[in-house]
């Protein structure tokens, strides 16, 4: 065998795996939000088994454009849509033939597996505790640390009730993320792989624990049967803290600046008075 075609062969050996391992990262941080590979139904179907139900030509084609299929009233995507309560999957960012293709190729192995590393983590579906909430509000806060080191939702998210100061404002209200995500088992998926950029960025390396996703869980179905006060309460109080604040801090800067002055105008004064009493 020619060295070069030695050569090529090795290269091609050692990017098989990297091929495989990055398409699986992209499938975890773009797909498990919606779909699990053996674990049951999220907001999307089960995937296993998913190129017997339909050909690969048409899937690709959904998988690159899902609203254009629907806009085109094909049967079998308008079917997807009315099992996903109304849903429509987004465009995925990176999304091309090649990567449509890797991802059926990973999907068509994973269902062959007694099972998948796709099939979701296993959330006990025992009834949530008073524990299991307060654990969820500690973890939501930060007066309990992740076990993995990751930031506290409170540094981006806020939800009713939780005081003058409330939340974060850079990221939605979580106050009724467990009826918008469609109950226990959608929105524990989720946060066991979080879809979006900015949730990728922080958990990708630090991943919540399967308590602390149950006690999360927990926490979000309490938020959404309370009586939330008005959104808008929290950020008046924010606003008028913050303005007191800023009064206050003006008050001493005031003082602390009269003294220095009055500190430097007396010695001028007496010296000038001095004089003029020197002269007469």
């Amino acid at each position: 065998m020619r060295p070069s075609l030695l050569l090529l062969l090795l290269i091609l050996f050692c990017l098989t795996p990297l091929a495989a391992q990055e398409t699986a990262d992209y499938f975890r941080q773009n797909c498990m939000s919606c779909h699990t590979i053996g674990g049951g139904r999220l907001t999307g179907p089960d995937l296993k088994n998913v190129t017997q139900r339909k050909d690969r030509d048409w899937l690709i084609r959904f998988m690159l454009d899902p609203k254009g299929m629907i806009d085109a009233g094909d049967p079998y995507a308008l079917e997807l849509q009315r099992d996903a309560r109304g849903s429509i999957m987004p465009t995925v960012v990176g999304m091309n033939r090649a990567r449509a293709e890797a991802l059926l190729n990973l999907i068509e192995a994973e269902s062959k597996l007694e099972k998948s590393q796709f099939a979701g983590m296993q959330i006990s579906d025992r009834p949530f505790t008073p524990a299991d909430v307060e654990m969820g509000k500690q973890l939501f806060t930060g007066a309990r640390p992740l076990m993995s080191g990751g930031a506290a939702c409170i540094s981006c998210h806020n939800v009713h009730g939780l005081g003058a100061l409330g939340g974060g404002m850079l990221a939605p209200d979580l106050t009724t993320v467990f009826e918008r995500y469609g109950g226990r088992k959608t929105l524990a998926t989720w946060l066991t792989a979080p879809a979006t950029p900015t949730m990728q960025n922080i958990f990708k390396t630090k991943p919540l624990q399967a308590d602390e996703v149950l006690a999360l869980t927990a926490y979000f179905q309490h938020t959404l049967q309370r009586s939330p006060e008005d959104p808008a309460t929290a950020r008046l109080n924010f606003v008028l803290i913050g303005l007191g604040g800023t009064l206050l801090l003006l008050g001493i800067f005031d003082v602390a600046w009269s003294r220095r002055f009055r500190a430097v105008r007396r010695p001028l004064i007496e010296r000038k008075r001095m004089e003029i009493l020197h002269e007469q």
